[in-house]
C-alpha cells in the first residue's frame, strides 16, 4: 500500500520561500510521475509541477521562473522548492503519485498560507 506524507506546509510573508516534501513508502513502480497539486481556498484543485521518474518536469504558468519540483529516487521523496511566494500561492498542496496502470496515490495535504 503506497502512502504519501507532505510536509513543509506553513505561514509566510509575500516574498518569502518555502520548500515542501513528500515522503512515499510503499510499494513504487516505475515509470511513474510525482506531481504537486494545490487547492486555493474556494477554489478547484489545480495542477502545480510534475516529475517523471526520468526528470523530466512541467510547470503550471503561474509558477514557472519562482517554483522548482525534484525527486529523489532512492530516498522516495519528491520536493517542492517555492520562492518569490504571493497571496495567490496561498492553498492546501497535494503530493500526487501516478503509477499510471498501478494506480494514482494522494497526500493528505499541507497548508501553505502567503501573509501581504
Amino acid at each position: 500500500q503506497v502512502q504519501l506524507v507532505e510536509s513543509g506546509g506553513g505561514l509566510v510573508q509575500a516574498g518569502g520561500s518555502l520548500r515542501l516534501s513528500c515522503a512515499a513508502s510503499g510499494s513504487i513502480v516505475t515509470p511513474n510521475a510525482m506531481a504537486w497539486y494545490r487547492q486555493p481556498p474556494g477554489k478547484q484543485r489545480e495542477l502545480v509541477a510534475t516529475i517523471t521518474s526520468r526528470g523530466n518536469t512541467n510547470y503550471a504558468d503561474s509558477v514557472k521562473g519562482r517554483f522548482t519540483i525534484s525527486r529523489d529516487n532512492a530516498k522516495k521523496m519528491v520536493y517542492l522548492q517555492m520562492n518569490s511566494l504571493n497571496s495567490e500561492d496561498t492553498a492546501v498542496y497535494y503530493c500526487n503519485l501516478n503509477q499510471y496502470m498501478h494506480g494514482i496515490h494522494w497526500g493528505q495535504g499541507t497548508q501553505v498560507t502567503v501573509s501581504s
